[in-house]
This record gives C-alpha cells, structure tokens and sequence, in this order.
C-alpha cells in the first residue's frame, strides 16, 4: 500500500467537519476535508438572497457554541465576534402586549404581566436551569458504553449520579418525578400567562417531531438550557456578519492548522480493506489513502451509503435503518425595503427573537396536523431581523428577516390539500397578522421545507439534528446502541457529525467529543498507521 499524504480524511464541511478537521490539525496530524458543495458550512452557511442583502440560509442563531472549541481553536483570534448577546426572546401577541422574556432565558420579563407570574416564572426558570446544569457536562463527554464498559465508562455514569445527588434531597427528588414529563404538564402545574407558557413551549418542541404535550418534551428543553449553559454567551447570540462568520472562524482555524481544504469534492464511498477504513473514493473517481476517516455525514448516510451495509452486522444495519430523522422545520428568509412593521415594538424590540404563537395549546393543535403528515393551518413562528443588529446584512434602511416555521412535516400524506406554496402562504399570513403590511415590503425570498434542505444539504429528512432528540435516540444511545462512543465496527473509521452525541445545532460538540475519542485510542498505539486497530 503506498504511504498516504495526510494522516487522516474528513468528510462533510459543516461546522461540526470544520471543528474536527482543525482540532485533529492542532494536534499534529496532517488532514484533508473534503466537501461536496462549492463551499463549506453546510447548513450555518450565511448566503446572498438578492443583492446587497446576506441571510442565515438555515441556522440563525448561536445558542450552543461550546467554549472548548472556542478556546483550543482561538476563533476569537479568527474573527469570530458577536453582533449581538444575550438575545431577549419577545412572545408576539396581535392585540399589541408583547411580552419580552430578557436576558439568559428569560432572566427578567418586560411587560405587562400579574406580580404572581413573575414570582412562579423566577422559580420556575431557577429549577429549570438547575436540572439542565446537571446534564451540562454530560454533553461534552464521551458517551458511556452500556455494554462491556470499563472503568472510564463507569466514571462517566458516576459523574451524573453525584451531579443528581448534588441538587440536595428535595431537588433530587423533584428532578427525578419531572425528568420524563411533558413541558406542557410542567407550565400548567405553575405558569398561567398565555404568552409566558408558548414561548417557553416553543423553545421546548422547536427542531423536534414533538408537540407540548408528548413525552420526553421536558427533556429536550433541558437539553437545550443545557447546552447553553455551555455556551460562549449562556444564551442565544448573533455573530457579527451572520451565522457564516462562524464557519469562516472555523475554516480559518483549520486553515492556520494546516488542513487542506477540497470543496466540490464529494465523496462517493469509504474505503474498506481488513475490516477498517483506509480511504475514500470521489464521485469524480479519484482515490485518496488515510489510515483515519471521520464522517460528519449523517451516520446511517456514512454506513450504509458510503460503507455499505455489506461490511457492516445485520443487527447494526437493522438498528441504522430505524433511526428517526425527519424534520418539521420550514425556513423562511426574506428581504425588505424597510423594517419590519411589528405591533407593539420599536426599533429595540427587532434585535432580540421573536416568537409568533397565542397559547401552549395553539403549537399543541399546529402539532396534530404535522402527525398525520399535512402541513399546519396556523404555524409558530421563530422570527430574528439580523440585520436590525448588523446592519452590513442589508443596504441602508433595508432588512433582511430569518424565520422558523413550525409544523413542516417532511413526508406529507398524498391526500394533503396544501403543498409548500399553500403553507409559504399560511406563513406569511401569520407574520402578516403581527405585522401589518409586511407582505408589501418583501422585494425577495427564500423558502426551504424539510424536503428542500434534504436535497440542497444531503441532511436526511431535512432534520436540523441529524437524528430525532429523543430518550432512546440521545446520550449513550445516539445515534443507535454500539456507535455512541464515535467511534464504528470499522478500525479507522469515526463518526464527527450532529448524529452523534450530544446532537445538532451550532455547537461543535460531536467534534470535540470525537477528536477526544480518536486522540485517546492513537495514543501509544499504531492508529494513525496503516493496520491500527481503534479501542471498540
């Protein structure tokens, strides 16, 4: 076998690629990324929508950047800035009383609400956060093995017990009756404002095929508090020049490191030899040897399509099959030729996030239509003007507006009436309602069902997560049982991506988690030699 050019290949430029790429640089390996589209980033990419006007094609927002990859990759150093920190979150309301939750989740709220809301809305939100900081540290570890394990993998299972433990007896107690509750029941045991219990809602279900009231939706708002208690900012910011100035940090950051970078190079399979990876093959054909390959590609993308099912057991293939991603987020980028006309806000209210839903049970109802696969009649909405805080993002005076539209299933029934044009329309119309004469303003859009960003991105079902958040889809069983811990059957062959634990957004944790994994098992071994066999 000739001796390969770089130690190791990654596959797949979004965010989560780049991170890998560059930590796996710093650490002294000589590494190829390679990407299939024109340009990195993936879905964090900020893009031209008309001239003069730059949108977040699909990610608006940094709320789980974790600060271990901004630290070990110096993206400060590489520009990475914010335009904006610590985001208020407004929940909309037609009649003109916006209720604004300001601060890290809702740290103040400004408005118009009962002093006994504020009261239960303080201890509500301290309990809340207190449960999602025992989980915190769990998202940038290496999942346990449930099997087999060792010593480090009890440790890690022992390190969340005494986390549970430390809460003291009460809330320990309280952690546990709540862990598997819905939000809904959780708001409706202490919250009564309409606007305060939807939003807090939608930021529970937002990314998931979950409505308030299913299981497991107070888990991934813990989830979700979780990681941003990790965050840069410990809460939702906008980077200075948009989403894409943190993939161009990133690409910097792999750049300064030595990887060489390949766009328009898509990968067409994984090479096998051995029962380990020893390569890749592009679509155009071309060949290239590594003794390492890490796959920010989806994982059943990476196993089944570019592996094969071949080199792979029949219960892995079984269990890679089953995974459920399919998204129910639609993407809705517009430009307009002045600010948008919210009611009830002024200027300072267009840089925060705003939130479009009347009630807790107004997302429950948008939900049901998305079970049985028709698009919802009255969709929330998750709204940002990036360039109300950065005004570069637009010509002087002019917007650009960024929403995300719940419900969007990305399979509909074959007998649903409405189509992507009827729901872009039942959008609008929402955002219509709120602000009066919007729909005059638009001299250009960009609208992306989960079907669209499957195709445009090779996401499978257009899931922001790669991967449905759920119990038995998360932690030590993400993305199936056997690959939590990154790394696969194959010798050589790692997983990197949003599939992986601890799951999607604009975080770069899988990264950081894989590179620990792939750098512990090189360690005093042969892995980055061809033959290397990796810890299972």
């Amino acid at each position: 076998m000739p001796t390969p050019s770089f130690d190791a290949i990654v596959v797949g430029g979004g965010h989560n690629g780049l991170a890998a790429a560059a930590l796996l640089g710093k650490a002294g390996r000589r590494v190829l990324l390679l990407e299939a589209a024109d340009a990195v980033g993936g879905a964090a990419r900020t893009v031209d929508l008309a001239p003069g006007f730059r949108v977040p094609e699909i990610a608006h927002l940094a709320n789980r950047l974790h600060p271990e990859v901004v630290r070990r990759l110096d993206l400060k150093r590489h520009g990475l800035a914010f335009a904006a920190t610590n985001l208020a979150t407004t929940s909309l309301s037609v009649d003109g009383r916006p209720l604004t939750l300001a601060g890290a989740f809702g740290e103040r709220l400004e408005g118009d609400i009962a002093e006994a809301e504020r009261v239960a809305w303080a201890a509500l939100r301290g309990k809340l956060l207190r449960f999602s900081g025992v989980l915190a540290p769990f998202l940038s570890q290496v999942p346990p093995r449930l099997k087999n394990g060792g010593i480090a993998d009890m440790m890690t299972l022992g390190k969340l017990g005494l986390g549970i433990r430390r809460l003291g007896r009460d809330d320990m107690r309280e952690f546990l009756r709540m862990v598997l509750m819905n939000i809904a029941d959780v708001l409706d045991e202490e919250i009564t404002d309409d606007r305060l219990r939807a939003a807090v809602a939608f930021d529970a279900v937002l990314g998931t095929s979950l409505g308030p009231r299913s299981p497991n939706s107070l888990m991934t708002l813990f989830y979700r508090l979780a990681g941003q208690a990790n965050g840069v900012q410990a809460a939702t910011a906008l980077p200075r020049g948009g989403m894409g100035a943190v993939v161009a940090a990133l690409a910097s950051a792999a750049t300064a490191s030595g990887v060489v970078i390949r766009t328009g190079a898509g990968v067409a399979s994984i090479l096998v030899e051995d029962d380990r990876a020893t390569g890749v093959v592009l679509a155009s054909g071309e060949e290239i040897r590594a003794p390492l390959v890490a796959s920010a590609m989806n994982p059943a993308t990476t196993l089944l399509s570019l592996v094969g099912a071949r080199h792979l057991d029949t219960g892995l293939v079984r269990r890679l099959t089953h995974v459920r991603s399919k998204g129910t987020v639609a993407k809705l980028n517009l430009a307009l030729d002045g600010p948008p006309p919210f009611t009830g806000l002024g200027a300072e209210g267009l840089t925060g996030r705003l939130v479009t839903a009347p009630s807790l049970q107004a997302i429950e109802t948008a939900f049901d239509a998305a079970k049985y696969g028709r698009y919802s009649d009255e969709p929330a909405l998750e709204i940002t003007v990036p360039s109300a805080t950065d005004p570069a993002l637009a010509p002087a005076g002019q917007h650009v507006v960024s929403i995300n539209a719940i419900y969007a299933p990305f399979r509909l029934k074959p007998d649903s009436e409405a189509g992507r044009e009827a729901f872009e329309a039942r959008i609008l119309a929402v955002l219509e309602r709120h602000a009066p004469g919007i729909g005059s303003r638009i001299v250009a859009k960009d609208f992306l069902t989960p079907a669209d960003i499957e195709r445009r991105h090779r996401i499978p079902g257009g899931h922001w997560h790669h991967g449905e958040l759920s119990i038995d889809q998360m932690f030590m069983l993400r993305p199936v049982l056997g690959l939590a811990q990154y790394a696969t059957p194959l010798a050589g062959l790692y997983l990197c991506g949003a599939g992986s634990h601890p799951g999607g957004g604009v975080s770069g944790a899988p990264a950081l988690n894989a590179v620990s994994r792939i750098l512990a098992d090189g360690k005093g071994s042969s892995l980055f030699a061809a033959g290397g066999k990796s810890r299972r």
